[in-house]
């Protein structure tokens, strides 16, 4: 039997997507790993363990074992999630129009997203914001488990 995986855990992995690292999921243990990009190349070439740190050298062999086994699915990437497309959700879902229409503004054009923070933290929405953003992963992340028939836990 499959273990259930927690919601939770899968929301908070996709918070912190960086460009460096890939998740995976083990479908079979539920088990969530980061790999970056180092240590998948590394494990795809065949390197030499010894080449690397000590601390780098599980993870490379973790990288191997995924590479290698089809019980693994990698999470959505930071690029698969339009963070854009969130925030500018959020900005229209804000009832008041003077505040929707100045943060719209403020997403305009490059240095959208230092906009948006500075104009959220000074009308004191910052926290509605995590709180969307989150509400706006976890769908994402809901999505892809049953596009991907993962049992999912909303516990832990």
């Amino acid at each position: 039997m499959k273990a259930a995986v927690s919601l939770r855990d899968i929301v908070n992995e996709l918070e912190m997507l960086s460009e460096e690292h890939t998740v995976f999921l083990n479908k079979r243990t539920g088990e969530l790993i980061a790999l970056s990009g180092e240590e998948l190349s590394a494990a795809e070439e065949g390197a030499d363990l010894a080449d690397f740190p000590e601390w780098q050298q599980a993870l490379i062999v973790k990288a191997r074992e995924v590479a290698e086994s089809d019980d693994y699915l990698h999470l959505p990437t930071k690029f698969d999630i339009n963070e854009y497309k969130i925030m500018e959700d959020f900005c229209c879902s804000i009832k008041d129009e003077t505040i929707s229409d100045t943060l719209l503004r403020a997403i305009k054009g490059s240095g959208a997203f230092g906009r948006f923070k500075d104009r959220i933290r000074f009308l004191g929405i910052e926290e509605d914001w995590y709180r969307f953003r989150e509400k706006a992963l976890e769908a994402i992340a809901i999505a892809w488990l049953e596009e991907n028939r993962i049992v999912y836990t909303r516990d832990g």
